[in-house]
């Protein structure tokens, strides 16, 4: 039986999306908004309606310098993401690490969240509530403390729906890891195929983990096992229902 990867927080490019209020830093002009989950972030800001993603696939699948052009462009953000990552420093305390959000860059906030995922507990979205609850009920505010408050309500949602999207993807990615392995040990895979259909277990999540293991099987050289799973791979989305 082929060997079964479960994609890591950071490779993982599951369906969830969360959404904010746009906002603005005194500091730094920051903007947290529709978030789609790509912690690699090697895709680029998203093509914006049905036919210009349409467009955007034509053009690579018919230009090849076009698709090299990309291929090197998502080569490089991804070398760059890399760096900017390495380069920054998590802190100790949960005050610290509300700065961290706030200055980190939006495409980078679902990968921070995925690192940091055991911080962003009680302790730290005590911390947010009172900062915001000091701000809030200020007898006089000013523009900064006005703008402060806008922010951290912003990164509060942000945060509660993206730790709750993150979760949900991890138990998602579990549930499809074993769904895998029961498809991979079956003498009937189609049959298996239906039986999970009827369990609402053909989904995004197990393709996305076909999808990993095919990438692994290809690196790593196993071009027979990475066959098998393509031809899953086709099975599968012949059950899926997008």
């Amino acid at each position: 039986m082929a060997a079964i990867y479960l994609p890591t927080a950071t490779t993982a490019t599951a369906t969830a999306v969360f959404r904010s209020t746009p906002i603005k830093r005194t500091r730094h002009h920051m903007r947290i908004s529709c978030v789609g989950w790509d912690p690699e972030g090697v895709l680029g800001p998203p093509q914006t309606g049905h036919l210009a993603r349409l467009e955007f696939r034509r053009r690579l699948e018919k230009d090849a310098d076009a698709r090299e052009a990309f291929e090197q462009h998502a080569r490089e953000e991804k070398e760059r993401r890399r760096a900017v990552r390495e380069s920054r420093v998590i802190p100790d305390t949960a005050a610290e690490l509300i700065e961290y959000f706030l200055d980190t860059e939006a495409q980078e906030i679902e990968f921070e969240i995925a690192r940091l995922r055991p911080r962003l507990n009680e302790e730290f979205f005590s911390q947010l509530k009172f900062e915001l609850g000091q701000l809030r009920f200020a007898v006089s505010k000013t523009e900064d403390m006005e703008d402060r408050m806008i922010e951290l309500e912003a990164l509060q949602k942000a945060l509660h729906e993206g730790t709750e999207a993150y979760d949900k993807m991890q138990t998602d990615l579990v549930k499809a890891k074993q769904n895998l392995t029961k498809i991979l040990s079956s003498k009937n895979v189609k049959a298996t195929l239906l039986e999970l259909v009827e369990q609402n277990g053909i989904n995004r999540s197990l393709l996305t983990l076909l999808d990993e293991n095919i990438a692994n099987a290809q690196q790593g050289n196993q071009k027979g096992a990475a066959a098998f799973m393509e031809k899953l791979r086709a099975a599968v989305l012949k059950y899926m229902t997008f």
